[in-house]
């Protein structure tokens, strides 16, 4: 067993589980949606974004893809709540927790196509 891909594979698990917990809940209610959770999300994600910088695969580019965009969407959604609760007049209402969600999904959607190539990966990986 290689401890670098039981590193990678928890951090890949890791992030997507966490984006979930953050994602599932009423779209539009703040109080059902922790900006601890979705912190953590985003960090998780940069460091499985880092794991995947090393492999020079085909598989591993599109393991990278996903990872960017996943963290492009989790920081947008950081953003956005940052905004929501420190500039705007507004506060974090409905609409903006909307939009916070709304782009964790994508990031989750992302989460879930890496997870699936890790799987894909895993059940054809030959020894040899």
């Amino acid at each position: 067993m290689s401890l670098e891909k039981v590193v990678f594979g928890f951090f890949v698990l890791l992030a997507a589980t966490l984006n979930f917990g953050f994602f599932i809940g009423d779209i539009s209610s703040p109080e059902l949606h922790n900006v601890y959770e979705l912190f953590a999300a985003v960090v998780v994600s940069l460091i499985a974004t880092v794991l995947k910088f090393g492999d020079r695969t085909q598989i591993g580019a599109v393991h990278l893809a996903t990872s960017l965009v996943a963290d492009l969407q989790l920081i947008a959604a950081a953003l956005m709540w940052a905004y929501a609760t420190q500039i705007s007049s507004a506060g974090l209402d409905a609409e903006a927790m909307a939009g916070v969600v709304s782009l964790s999904g994508g990031a989750l959607l992302a989460n879930l196509v890496s997870v699936a190539l890790l799987v894909i990966e895993t059940t054809t990986f030959h020894r040899r």
